[in-house]
């Protein structure tokens, strides 16, 4: 979440070790997390419109989540003190919902956790508030793309850095840049587990994708440059050149058939 816990990429380049593969009955369990996290994003996004609050849409995601008898993933973890990080438009990650009031053409991140039976799901979109523009859509497509080519690639028998490598090839030659210092990681128990995954690097190393694994896959990706920095507030943070960034997340298994994406309803 914050700096000092949210998976940042490790100096040496590679994932941690001590990754958890999850029982059949655990994945039942984060299917339906990840089902009640989908459903919480995306009735704040029904609501999403100019003149909304950012606190707004927070407590639509809270009221959603508990309405399933779940609980939410990030209230309270390391002191975050909503439901859901939301960022607008320069904003990567991390951002506190408030009275911020959503401007028509905003790009606006909704990332949101649901916790079922004490396992944890993780999930992330970004829609644009009102009218569009070419570089906004083209900028949800890339990171939307980037992340259908990372689930691609959480096939048993791969590595980590297949699904690293399957991001990057899919937004460099787009003209984008990848955010290398906050990345994705296992889920489980914990909200963020054993291994990293980062959105960069070469295929074929890191900690090998075995059935039961559980990976939060979520390319961070930038109009501008990859740079970033944080905010006063301590959490939120934001590319370094003002340029706009967009973020998708979604939890993946890695089953013997192949990546099965648990936050969907």
């Amino acid at each position: 979440m914050n700096s000092e816990t949210t998976p940042r990429i490790a100096a040496s380049g590679n994932p941690a070790s001590g990754a958890t593969l999850k029982s059949s009955l655990e994945l039942e369990i984060m299917r339906e997390a990840g089902r009640i996290v989908a459903f919480a994003v995306r009735k704040a996004f029904e609501a999403l419109e100019q003149g909304i609050t950012t606190r707004e849409l927070d407590d639509i995601a809270r009221r959603a989540i508990e309405s399933e008898d779940a609980e939410p993933g990030f209230l309270g973890l390391y002191g975050f003190p909503a439901t859901a990080c939301i960022s607008i438009n320069e904003e990567i990650v991390h951002g506190i919902p408030g009275e911020r009031v959503i401007k028509n053409g905003d790009l606006v991140t909704l990332d949101c956790g649901a916790i079922v039976d004490g396992y944890n799901s993780d999930h992330a979109v970004t829609q644009v508030a009102g009218l569009s523009s070419n570089e906004k859509d083209d900028l949800i497509d890339t990171t939307r793309g980037s992340l259908e080519m990372g689930i691609k690639a959480a096939s048993p028998g791969n590595r980590v850095g297949d699904i690293s490598n399957a991001v990057e090839s899919h937004v460099l030659p787009r003209s984008f840049e990848i955010v290398r210092e906050y990345v994705g990681h296992g889920i489980g128990k914990d909200l963020h587990e054993p291994p990293q995954v980062p959105n960069f690097g070469p295929a074929g190393h890191g900690v090998e994708l075995q059935p039961g694994l559980v990976l939060a896959i979520e390319p961070m990706v930038n109009a501008g440059g990859w740079k970033t920095r944080m905010l006063d507030d301590g959490w939120t943070v934001v590319t370094e050149d003002g340029a706009l960034s967009c973020h998708f997340e979604h939890t993946v298994a890695v089953t013997e058939d192949g990546p099965v994406v648990l936050t969907v309803e």
